[in-house]
């Protein structure tokens, strides 16, 4: 176990029960879970109460561009088969968010934490992780967030010489980079599908040579490493060399990939690929993401896409044309305020599909779509965009924010 099980401290105690009053008194008000404000009170009382919490835990980290909501939900359902877990479920990822997770369990015996990639290094000071899963690193929210190649730089700082266990994707040039400072690191045949963030070297600046699955720098000879897990087809393979399936209710190729990498954490807490890959099956949907819901006598399948890689992957596992296609898109807070990265999606992966546009950036994706040669109409909302779809399954694409009034509307 992590650490020693000491009761919190008089000071941590009043810190989480002021937190969890005031998360209350925002879900009280409707201002959703609460979770983020209560944090921040709480850690403002007691700026060390994330180490108090996490210090009776054995801790996973999960970081990443794309998929670390639905990793940390499979890692969770997966160590539940050797003991209590708390997880910070709903996707909160920065310090308060987490605090409040970690404060509303005490009996848990595994912290399963999601982490916003910019805060990685800092939670992984606090809580001490037995395990860190880095799965991707790609182009996301443009006007705010580091340039790829400087979080990797930041992550490889701020893990240096951890004693966690990473696991790391060994397909991802970044992420290696960012793993290859630590002294313990077990690599997962991931895949790749979006490569347009490392064709250049991150170690170097040279160019990257990608030889089929393969990669490597001609000019350092920096490499990919050999994986000990892989993805292969529907199966994980595990460092003995046995394939073991994967049992998902989740759709599309890269949430066996989010399983292949949750397989191998479950094994460093000693619960095998079997018995990990046969508990995911249980998580149908992660915080209303691959959700089918009833919706004006129509079956809307909901997937959140948020970046160019989040967007390809989604494209990969649409139904194929005539289904219709609402494509949804803001640009609030949440989201970042930039749209540009609309030009780095290929859309016409949507050729043949009746596609309708909504949000509130819906003539920006307009304009995107027309230079893609796509066929599309611009909707006022939701329901306007849904009654010019005939009766069946409509495949809804939304962005952070957008996503979030998808689901206040149809009631999910």
């Amino acid at each position: 176990m992590a650490g020693n099980s000491d009761p919190l401290t008089p000071r941590a105690k009043i810190a989480v029960t002021a937190g969890k009053a005031v998360a209350a008194a925002s879900r009280a008000a409707g201002r959703g879970s609460g979770s983020v404000i209560g944090g921040r009170v709480a850690l403002k009382l007691d700026p060390d109460l994330l180490a108090r919490l996490a210090q009776h835990l054995d801790v996973v980290l999960v970081s990443a561009t794309n998929g670390k909501t639905t990793t940390t939900r499979l890692i969770a359902e997966a160590l539940h088969a050797a003991g209590p877990v708390v997880s910070n479920a709903l996707g909160a990822n920065m310090p308060a968010g987490i605090t409040s997770a970690l404060a509303g369990s005490s009996d848990a015996r595994y912290g399963v934490i999601e982490v916003d990639e910019k805060y990685l290094a800092g939670v992984a000071r606090d809580t001490d992780p037995k395990c860190i899963a880095l799965l991707n690193l790609s182009r996301d929210q443009l006007d705010r967030a580091a340039e790829t190649r400087m979080l990797a730089e930041n992550w490889r700082e701020g893990l240096a010489g951890s004693k966690a266990v990473i696991v790391a994707n060994a397909d991802d040039p970044l992420v290696v980079w960012a793993a290859s400072s630590s002294p313990n690191v077990i690599w997962v045949a991931a895949g790749q599908m979006w490569k347009d963030d490392a064709w250049s070297c991150p170690s170097c600046g040279g160019v990257m040579q990608r030889p089929g699955d393969d990669w490597f720098c001609g000019e350092c000879g920096f490499r990919r490493p050999t994986p000990s897990w892989a993805l292969s087809g529907d199966h994980v393979l595990d460092p003995h060399g046995s394939a073991w399936p994967i049992h998902l209710q989740l759709p599309g190729r890269a949430n066996k990939a989010n399983a292949a990498s949750s397989a191998a954490v479950a094994a460093v807490f000693g619960v095998p690929p079997q018995v990990a890959l046969e508990r995911m099956y249980q998580v149908q949907a992660v915080a209303g993401r691959y959700d089918v819901v009833q919706f004006m006598e129509r079956d809307l399948r909901l997937l959140l896409a948020k970046n160019p890689a989040g967007w390809l992957e989604t494209f990969s596992l649409i139904d194929p044309p005539p289904t219709p296609v609402i494509l949804s898109v803001n640009a609030r807070g949440a989201d970042g305020t930039d749209t540009s990265w609309l030009w780095d999606v290929d859309y016409t992966r949507l050729t043949g599909h009746p596609i309708c546009v909504v949000g509130d950036r819906k003539l920006d994706l307009a304009v995107r779509l027309e230079v893609a040669g796509q066929h599309f109409q611009v909707c006022e909302n939701l329901d306007q965009a849904v009654q010019m779809s005939p009766p069946g399954r409509i495949e809804v694409i939304a962005n952070y924010t957008a996503f979030q009034d998808l689901r206040r509307r149809v009631g999910n």
